[in-house]
């Protein structure tokens, strides 16, 4: 994890950690960069595209990132407010060098983030991040070089119906083989005040389904504020009080999706990728019968995996690890417990988690379920949960990579030990907040609950 950018772009509280200077200076660094890598075409000009969510820091940040990237002779296309899923989809369709996105995705309103993504829509390797990076932090002077160089100063230019180009991309995907393949199917969406509110209506209305919307009116404010993946409680009631057949809850930037069954009960990212892995298995879609997902899935995740004669691999925590193994091994499902799922084989502009199109897959499913006279609850009653607790400490910069004390590494052993062979812990760093997450799994919830407690104190011991 570099210095800057962590495993979902640059992050921090807006303003006051991720600043105006710092989002122009990565503007500025990102085009300089980025062109360096990109064989120059005689007539054109380089331009990046800007997304945004809907966090009332994003407009400022936007204006930064804009002027940074213009101030190097790049022109910069702002999308306005637009999913991740779209930057990275429009850089294709645009014809763009690279795209960025203003997002801190599920984290609360005071949090912003930078993504950026390369010219055929992929998040950008680590070696490229932390190039820039280095202009950023390091090499600040001859970031300045290219402002004294006398280079013409890029356009800012609004690109127009942004959000309309995405959506009419997943509704071509989903309407492949029939124009309103969610006919009858009645349908909660949790839209988290984000992105999603600008598209998802549109969207699944145009596939037949009969749309709820909540989270659906974003005031700058309250983006994941008691709503979305993050408080998917919210859904299951509306769902179960309105007597829907699904329920899809999405992040702030809607690359991600979770969902809910008739009867309240959550799928997360472990069983949405369990129940499409049988699907596309079913349909002979999924890739050398393998899905990829990372080391924080549930056991129980790969008990019914294994029953169903279906591989798995798994690679560290962050859906760029995920695709990078997608990739090079050529496989075409892959995810994340979280709700980032990634489907390559969907059109070469699929290049990074999509909660909309999740959602499309996973309404296939329903709707076919529902054609059978079954229930989603049915589906998912299959896949066993181990018990699994997931806890947060805190941690200063000063912190980050020395807290795994001798105590701590003895705790962590002993927590191993009293879990036994189905059991595990796992403690990281997080990639995108000022936090170490603690994951404790195994088949007792007491147990599981108790040595979590136990690591945590450890822990705080030491910071």
């Amino acid at each position: 994890m570099g210095r800057l950018f962590g495993t979902d772009g640059a992050r921090g509280i807006a303003i006051t950690e991720l600043t105006c200077e710092l989002a122009m200076d990565i503007g500025r660094a990102a085009a300089v960069v980025l062109t360096r890598h990109i064989v120059k075409n005689a007539g054109r000009r380089f331009k990046i595209l800007v997304g945004k969510d809907t966090r009332i820091s994003g407009d400022i940040l936007e204006s930064a990132l804009c002027a940074g990237i213009a101030s190097v002779g790049v022109d910069a296309y702002r999308l306005g407010i637009v999913p991740t899923p779209a930057v990275a989809y429009l850089v294709g369709e645009y014809g763009a060098d690279a795209g960025v996105m203003i997002s801190a995705s599920h984290n609360a309103v005071q949090y912003n983030g930078i993504k950026l993504f390369g010219g055929v829509g992929f998040k950008l390797p680590d070696e490229i991040e932390e190039e820039i990076e280095s202009l950023v932090l390091d090499d600040r002077d001859e970031l300045l070089k290219e402002l004294r160089s006398g280079t013409k100063p890029g356009q800012i230019v609004s690109a127009d119906s942004a959000h309309e180009k995405y959506a009419e991309h997943i509704i071509g995907i989903a309407t492949e083989q029939t124009e309103r393949p969610f006919e009858g199917l009645s349908v909660v969406f949790d839209c988290a005040n984000g992105s999603a509110a600008v598209t998802a209506g549109q969207i699944f209305s145009r596939l037949g389904a009969e749309c709820t919307i909540i989270g659906g009116v974003p005031t700058g404010m309250n983006i994941n504020k008691n709503c979305g993946s993050t408080h998917i409680e919210h859904l299951s009631k509306a769902v179960v009080g309105l007597g829907c057949d699904i329920g899809i809850a999405f992040d702030g930037d809607a690359d991600r999706c979770l969902a809910v069954d008739e009867a309240g009960g959550v799928i997360d990212g472990d069983k949405i990728i369990a129940l499409l892995s049988v699907f596309m298995k079913q349909q002979g879609v999924l890739n050398q019968n393998t899905a990829v997902v990372t080391v924080m899935s549930n056991m129980g995740f790969h008990a019914f995996m294994r029953a169903k004669g279906i591989a798995t691999v798994c690679t560290k925590v962050g859906d760029r690890y995920v695709l990078e193994e997608m990739l090079e091994k050529g496989y075409n499902l892959g995810g994340e417990q979280s709700g980032h799922i990634i489907f390559l084989d969907e059109g070469r502009h699929v290049t990074t988690g999509d909660g909309q199109l999740t959602a499309v897959k996973l309404l296939q499913l329903a709707a076919a379920a529902k054609a059978d006279g079954k229930t989603m609850s049915r589906y998912v009653r299959d896949i066993p949960d181990f018990p699994q607790l997931l806890h947060n400490v805190e941690i200063t910069p000063q912190k980050r990579g020395n807290w795994e004390s001798v105590n701590v590494k003895s705790v962590i052993q002993q927590a191993e030990a009293a879990l036994g062979e189905n059991g595990r812990v796992l403690v990281r760093e997080s990639g995108t907040e000022p936090l170490l997450r603690i994951m404790t799994e195994g088949e007792d919830a007491d147990t599981v609950a108790d040595w979590t407690a136990r690591i945590a104190e450890a822990i705080k011991a030491e910071l």
